[in-house]
């Protein structure tokens, strides 16, 4: 039988994520649950779709539409998430989505149609000038803390996840959202962005429940970083974290990364240590390529239409220079009501 298309629904939602989960190319950011986190969290509409044959789920793409007046019009795959694009098992399967895309941006008016690759370009797509790269290699957990610190972790990061706990830091890793939201909230704002809505935290614990933890560090018993971690397959994804203006000075963001790297690999069982997206010349890139990761571009495909451009919202962009500096000055009760209304276009 030929290639079908289908909208993902409840009914066909198991039969997607157990695709997702078998094939190598997928990744947990093609999972069916982010279509409703990103619908609720957001109000996003999101057209999911799958490719059908004999019976059998072969390929997926996750779509939504970010639709806002300050940050302009997107259908992305996928917004809020690092890595997207269609996944098929077949050649036959690809081709369908990417024309199912192509005809769902024409049908939609949307001006850019944009696949987030982590491993190839989508051929005859346009692409940009490298700006976000991942951070993903290969652990191994004995259970021998010393052994395991020395095999995982560069000498510098060694040093300073000792420092910390000579300072009597320690972590937990359990599941208090509000806890992480209080400090992640803190961390956006010293760095100039807006905060995403505890309710989106709250729905990703929901939608995620058996593939996510949060793990804290604790200075005299006051949290003072924080960082929520997924967990697919064999690997493990810190994703939304941050510090207090102290965390930096008390190394606690090296204890708490090794703490989630540790964990995973002890408990889990984990294998890969995905430490995410940053931005060329960030402070977050630089920290990440310390803890002995290497940068691999990610390759954002776009497909526009007439008289549209490659969107250019992110911090380097110098129009945003002095919303930065201003954010940064705000009390942080005014940042956490106006956050949430502006991140919801900066996916």
């Amino acid at each position: 039988m030929a290639v079908q298309i289908r909208d993902l629904d409840e009914h066909a939602a198991p039969a997607w994520d157990a695709f997702v989960r078998a094939s190598p190319a997928a990744t947990f950011f093609h999972l069916s649950p982010w279509a409703r986190v990103i619908r609720e969290a957001f109000g996003h509409a999101t057209h999911y779709a799958y490719a059908e044959q004999d019976g059998a789920v072969v390929g997926v793409l996750p779509l939504a539409r970010m639709r806002t007046r300050l940050f302009g019009d997107l259908l992305a795959s996928t917004p809020f998430c690092v890595y997207g694009g269609a996944v098929a098992a077949t050649p036959e399967a690809a081709e369908a989505l990417a024309i199912h895309a192509i005809q769902m941006q024409e049908r939609l008016g949307a001006p850019c149609l944009e696949f987030r690759r982590r491993e190839v370009p989508d051929e005859g797509w346009q692409t940009r000038p490298p700006l976000y790269f991942t951070f993903r290699k290969p652990i191994a957990i004995t259970g021998d803390e010393q052994e395991d610190l020395a095999r995982n972790i560069p000498r510098k990061q060694r040093a300073e996840v000792r420092k910390a706990v000579a300072r009597g830091l320690t972590a937990v890793t359990d599941g208090d959202i509000d806890r992480l939201h209080r400090i992640y909230a803190e961390s956006v704002r010293n760095l100039g962005s807006p905060v995403f809505p505890r309710r989106y935290f709250r729905l990703l614990a929901e939608a995620f429940p058996g593939a996510h933890d949060v793990t804290t560090v604790l200075h005299e018993g006051r949290p003072v970083a924080a960082v929520l971690n997924f967990h697919f397959r064999e690997e493990v994804l810190p994703y939304y974290g941050g510090g207090t203006r102290a965390a930096r000075g008390l190394a606690a963001n090296d204890l708490m990364y090794w703490e989630v790297m540790r964990r995973a690999g002890h408990e889990r069982g984990a294998t890969v240590f995905d430490f995410g997206r940053s931005k060329i010349d960030t402070g977050a890139f630089a920290f990440k390529k310390n803890w002995g990761f290497t940068p691999q571009e990610l390759h954002y495909c776009y497909r526009l239409a007439p008289g549209a451009h490659v969107p250019e919202n992110n911090p380097n962009n110098p129009k945003y220079r002095l919303l930065i500096a201003a954010w940064k000055r705000l009390p942080l009760a005014v940042a956490n009501v106006i956050g949430p209304r502006l991140v919801r276009g900066l996916g």
